[in-house]
């Protein structure tokens, strides 16, 4: 491992602009059901549908491993209130060159419009920079997902020259253009 490469640490809580983001635990399995069974995260996504117990579960499981997997990876509960989840921040070390972060998000469709992916977003992108030391923090959206391109834009993101990106997802190949985050300050962060 070089030097620069992103290692994330083993646990990680952040708050600051009214969010708490934390690890998924075992007593999210009904939660997650509720955030993820939903039609715009199965369009967006590679979360299986229909998101059942049995696909949180498996879920869990595969955070649980990727935290463990040289500490890649981390899937953080987005709450307001430190409990319960309202959505998802991943924060993940880029494949590309592992001296930056990439970071994708869902929101549960009861908790849309309330700027919870907007400051969570922000609040994960400060702590990737100020914490973390990425030298770059990057999001991959796909051209129609209007919405997360909003969000990008709402957090200080700016779409880059990079060439596109294309992944396997649900049986389907998804082009996904590179986003990158211009402002690297954290006037409210905490860990």
């Amino acid at each position: 491992m070089s030097k620069s490469e992103i290692v994330l640490p083993s646990s990680i809580r952040i708050s600051g602009d009214g969010i708490h983001l934390r690890e998924w635990s075992e007593s999210d399995l009904l939660p997650l059901v509720e955030l993820y069974d939903d039609p715009e995260i199965d369009r967006w996504t590679p979360v299986p549908s229909p998101f059942d117990s049995r696909a949180a579960r498996e879920y869990l499981t595969k955070a649980r491993e990727g935290r463990g997997d040289g500490r890649k990876k981390a899937q953080l509960a987005i709450t307001t209130d430190g409990e319960q989840p309202r959505g998802e921040v991943l924060v993940f070390r880029c494949e590309i060159d592992a001296r930056d972060v990439e970071l994708a998000y869902g929101v549960g469709s009861r908790h849309r419009r309330q700027g919870l992916a907007s400051r969570s977003v922000k609040l994960t992108a400060d702590y990737a920079c100020r914490r973390l030391g990425a030298r770059r923090v990057l999001l991959r959206i796909e051209p129609e997902n209007s919405p997360s391109m909003a969000v990008a834009r709402a957090t200080g993101f700016q779409l880059t020259e990079d060439e596109p990106i294309t992944r396997e997802a649900k049986g389907r190949q998804v082009t996904l253009l590179t986003w990158c985050y211009a402002d690297g300050g954290a006037d409210s962060l905490s860990v």
